[in-house]
This record gives structure tokens, sequence and C-alpha cells, in this order.
């Protein structure tokens, strides 16, 4: 996700604590904060709630803000933490995964509706089920498919930290699918 550049001259303003650089800033970032909030943790509620959450922490920290660094991953950064946060509660919230499964992709494999149906609950339970630092990894990398490298920038780690916790949250996956049978008709 690319999210707009600013002047330079705009960054300074709003790292000096100028409302009006706020509320642009505010204004060409929010739907894009939105999405990326929605994408790690699937509820679009959720995400205009953090959303504005994030918005807010962004404007009171603007003190700490590097004018001669990217505003759009500073912002990503921060909606990465109160995301992961959100996860961390435990409130159960629509997965991801209901989108593309409401669409009506076809699990491989099945062509009974109650198996897919099955398969798909299954599924979106276990992915429930991850830690919320590799359910966001998760999300990000294999149902929105964002770049390694965007992941890493957003969380604020390595890209070989976003490998591994991806690597962890596969194999926990593949533990808890294990016994998931497609093969019935």
């Amino acid at each position: 996700m690319e999210l707009l550049e600013q002047s330079p001259e705009m960054l300074h303003e709003f790292a000096a604590g100028d409302l009006n650089a706020f509320e642009t800033l505010f204004r060409q970032h929010q739907a894009e904060v939105y999405g990326w909030i929605v994408r790690i943790v699937g509820d679009p509620a959720a995400a205009e709630d953090l959303t504005i959450e994030t918005f807010w922490r962004i404007h009171r920290a603007h003190a700490r803000f590097d004018p001669s660094r990217s505003f759009g991953a500073w912002a990503r950064r921060i909606a990465s933490n109160i995301a992961i946060d959100f996860l961390k509660t435990g409130r159960v919230c629509e997965s991801p995964l209901d989108e593309n499964f409401a669409a009506g992709i076809p699990i491989p494999g099945s062509l009974n509706p109650a198996m897919q149906r099955e398969t798909r609950e299954r599924t979106q339970n276990a992915f429930q089920q991850l830690p919320a630092k590799l359910r966001a990894v998760a999300a990000l990398s294999l149902i929105e498919d964002v770049p390694h490298r965007e992941i890493a920038e957003a969380l604020n780690i390595s890209t070989a930290a976003v490998k591994s916790r991806l690597f962890r949250a596969v194999r926990i996956l593949r533990r808890k699918l294990a016994n998931l049978d497609t093969s019935h008709d």
C-alpha cells in the first residue's frame, strides 16, 4: 500500500503541532490507514474505531515525528501496533478469510457445500486462535499478499522476523488443520 507523501513543509508544520497540517494529513491518509487496519483485524466496524484511535495517537505524538521520514510508514506502524493490541484482547471478530469465502471461492478438493462450510469454519477458527503478532503477519502476507518488506516496515521488525512469524503461523495452522479431511464428496 502506497500512502501519499506530503511536502517537507507540511510535515515540518505537522511535527510543530499545526492543526491544519494534521487535518490535511488525516484527510489524505484516513482511507489508507483504515484499509491497512481492516486487513489486519478483518472487522470493518472495529477498524473504524481503531482508525480513529490511530489518528488520535498520531496527533498526540506529533512532536516525536521526524519530518525527514515517511509519514505513511509512520502511520502504518502506529496503525499496526493498535491493530495487534486489538487482536491481543481476544475479541472475536470476522476473520479476514470471511470475505474470500463469502465471495464463493471454492475450497480445493471439496465440492460438497457442507464440507466447504466445515472447512471454512475450521480454518477461520484456527486463524482466530493464532497469537496476535502471528495473525497480523499471516493476514497481511497470506490473505492480503502484502510484500514482506512492507509488513516489516509497518510492524517495525526485520524482513527475517516477518518470514519467521509467517513460518510459525503456517506451521500452527497446518497442525490445527492436519486432520481436516476434504476428500469427501
